[in-house]
């Protein structure tokens, strides 16, 4: 059984296959995981359950409150995201003060989900996870990882077009996240998100059945 308080662990044997979904900002994680989701494919999402770590009531309030203060609290309970991912994006040690409260519980909750689909005998699982090469939790936790990418001015399209990010700020978090040419060289499997969704669907499905094959491979 998996062991839900400790960091996730990798081994061989383990099954189903966990595999580790990311990319760079605006690179269209969500769209990919949208396609592997209409392949029957479980996809936990790590930034819905850090919403739910630091929504009404989380878990990780109480810790926040204590480490940050009170005015970085909403009036609802929830932590006021605007305002944290402000002050950290200025302030690099309180991003690390940040990471050091909500990722145990991130992972947590990430473990159980893995266990509670478990028990549904899938043949892999799909974790996306933003910022996996930021985070040195989640090295080491994954058999296969995929890379989804894209142009920079993709990029900034799309969180414009999603949010009222300006241009500069974009590129500034762009330049703070892994460098690109270090997550491509970590793939295991790339995709180009550039095209058409037919195009996206059809690189999702080969890697799908590419998985499929490996999770029958008793020596993987």
């Amino acid at each position: 059984m998996l062991n839900t308080n400790a960091p996730l662990s990798l081994g061989p044997s383990q099954y189903p296959l966990r595999i580790g979904l990311t990319g760079g900002i605006g690179c269209g994680k969500s769209s990919v995981a949208k396609v592997f989701t209409e392949l029957g494919v479980e996809v936990i999402d790590s930034d819905a359950i850090a919403h739910q770590v630091t929504g009404i009531n989380g878990p990780a309030i109480p810790a926040i409150t204590a480490e940050f203060g009170q005015e970085f609290i909403c009036a609802d309970g929830s932590m006021n995201r605007p305002k944290m991912r402000e002050f950290v994006f200025t302030h690099p040690e309180a991003l690390q003060q940040l990471e050091a409260i909500t990722h145990p519980f991130i992972q947590q909750a990430s473990a159980q989900a893995i266990q509670k689909i478990s028990l549904k005998s899938p043949v892999y699982i799909v974790l996306m996870i933003p910022l996996l090469f930021e985070s040195k939790n989640w090295q080491q936790s994954f058999h296969k990882i995929i890379v989804v990418n894209c142009a920079i001015q993709t990029q900034i399209a799309r969180v414009m077009a999603r949010s009222q990010m300006n241009e500069s700020l974009i590129l500034q978090i762009i330049a703070k996240q892994t460098p690109r040419e270090f997550r491509l060289q970590q793939a295991d499997y790339l995709i180009d998100n550039e095209g058409s969704p037919s195009q996206l669907l059809g690189q999702v499905r080969a890697i799908h059945d590419q998985l499929v094959k490996i999770s029958t491979n008793p020596s993987f």
